[in-house]
């Protein structure tokens, strides 16, 4: 089959996408990527953990566009001096260098989140998915898996998703939710979640990545 493959995964909030990854790696006995990147990022650069995080939480301060368009694939300023070093582009960046590195081992691997699809963009034998749900099954996902009342899951989840939607779009210039930046885009209030896996792993048989 040649080279590793990785697959990279968007998801809305409460749709399953976290849960269909997770369930997925366990199949495929590959590893799972996801809040793990901000650890490998802080051990990499010695910047506190809590500042990675907090990243795709500031949609809402963060301007539509960076001032010289989407992420160029630009190494990260590794200077503690400079005024730079724990800007927001900069966290970005030493984030990217983590998934590139992740996908250039020989396993394969799930990576969630954090624009990888457009980070590893060109990478042959990458397998870009979407997860998404209907807005009904995504309130009641969240309803059951935290045990919040329907108006606190409604806002959540509007607001998690504005928040990834702007990421998205500060970094790579490209819409959130637009079919064309994927390979794959799964609709879990159709299928739900072993279905979805099944499909998954129908598309890389198809692709040639699994046997």
């Amino acid at each position: 089959m040649g080279k590793n493959y990785v697959i990279t995964i968007a998801r809305g909030f409460g749709s399953g996408g976290k849960t269909i990854g997770q369930m997925l790696a366990g199949e495929l006995s590959i590893e799972y990527f996801d809040r793990d990147i901000l650890r490998l990022a802080s051990e990499e650069s010695g910047i506190y953990e809590g500042l990675f995080g907090m990243l795709e939480e500031k949609g809402k301060r963060r301007r539509l566009f960076r001032k010289d368009g989407e992420y160029r694939h630009e190494k990260p300023d590794t200077r503690p001096e400079s005024s730079e070093f724990v800007s927001d582009d900069n966290l970005f960046k030493f984030q990217a260098q983590i998934i590139k590195g992740l996908s250039e081992r020989e396993e394969n691997c799930i990576i969630v989140g954090r624009c990888a699809d457009y980070i590893l963009e060109g990478r042959e034998n990458l397998v870009r998915l979407f997860i998404y749900a209907d807005r009904e099954t995504c309130i009641k996902n969240v309803m059951q898996m935290y045990g919040w009342a329907r108006k606190d899951a409604q806002r959540v989840i509007e607001k998690t998703d504005k928040n990834r939607s702007t990421y998205y779009r500060y970094y790579t210039g490209r819409d959130w939710r637009d079919a064309s930046n994927y390979d794959l885009c799964i609709n879990t209030s159709a299928l739900g979640y072993e279905k979805s896996v099944q499909m998954i792993r129908d598309y890389l048989k198809i692709r040639g990545l699994e046997g």
